[in-house]
């Protein structure tokens, strides 16, 4: 009778804590969206509210790192849970990151009212937030569901995410190229893209615990990576 109120108690336990997760990956969807749809439509309002949000993500991670850490405290889970608990430190830490990568897009919104605009930018911006805010949420999905086959499909997607953000950095180069008094708007907006592209690699981070949690190993090949504006010096000065 002792040892059932004790897997009891530990799986209330873990419900709560995969309920925060769940709420905590809402709020990281919804900072994508609203920070790439205040950009592009320099909505100032909306961007403030993706700042703020960013605040509730934080005290979400902050209590579920707390009630993890009274978990393997007091519970002393097997090696399946032991899996679970330590998976959700890692993913709230992860959206924890895109929280604040959303945040600084949003801070950016404000900037960019006072630069020209940049033909097509808030278009591309938007689809490649589109196409992180969907990882995002088939990420989340299989995490809920423990499905790798998904997880792994999230991995091979993030790589055309680094295509598309490629592409514009050559885009923004040529603008700045073009025209000297470009160069402010298009570096902000470099800035912008790399942090919806860095938002991706936490998403395929979490996709890898989603394996990890559901095999007891971390996915054996290298992640696919398609930036490359990191590896080869020379791409600056390319058109």
């Amino acid at each position: 009778m002792v040892e059932k109120h004790i897997i009891s108690e530990f799986d209330k336990d873990l419900e709560t804590i995969e309920a925060m997760i769940v709420k905590m990956g809402g709020l990281a969807e919804a900072s994508i969206a609203d920070a790439t749809r205040s950009f592009e439509s320099r909505d100032i309002p909306l961007a403030e509210a993706v700042i703020e949000r960013d605040k509730l993500i934080d005290e979400l991670e902050a209590s579920i790192n707390a009630q993890a850490v009274q978990v393997l405290a007091l519970r002393s889970p097997n090696a399946v849970d032991l899996r679970l608990v330590l998976s959700v430190i890692k993913v709230s830490g992860n959206l924890e990151r895109i929280g604040d990568y959303s945040k600084n897009m949003a801070k950016r919104t404000g900037v960019l009212l006072e630069q020209p605009e940049i033909e097509n930018a808030g278009s591309s911006l938007r689809r490649l937030g589109r196409e992180v805010e969907l990882m995002l949420k088939d990420a989340l999905d299989a995490y809920i569901q423990r499905d790798p086959n998904l997880a792994e499909q999230v991995i091979l997607k993030d790589r055309d995410v680094d295509q598309l953000y490629n592409g514009m950095f050559r885009q923004f180069l040529t603008f700045m190229m073009e025209d000297p008094r470009n160069i402010t708007a298009c570096m902000h907006l470099h800035f912008i893209a790399k942090n919806i592209e860095r938002m991706g690699d936490h998403v395929t981070s979490i996709c890898e615990q989603v394996v990890f949690l559901a095999t007891g190993e971390l996915p054996s090949d290298p992640r696919p990576k398609g930036d490359l504006t990191s590896l080869d010096p020379d791409i600056s000065f390319r058109k």
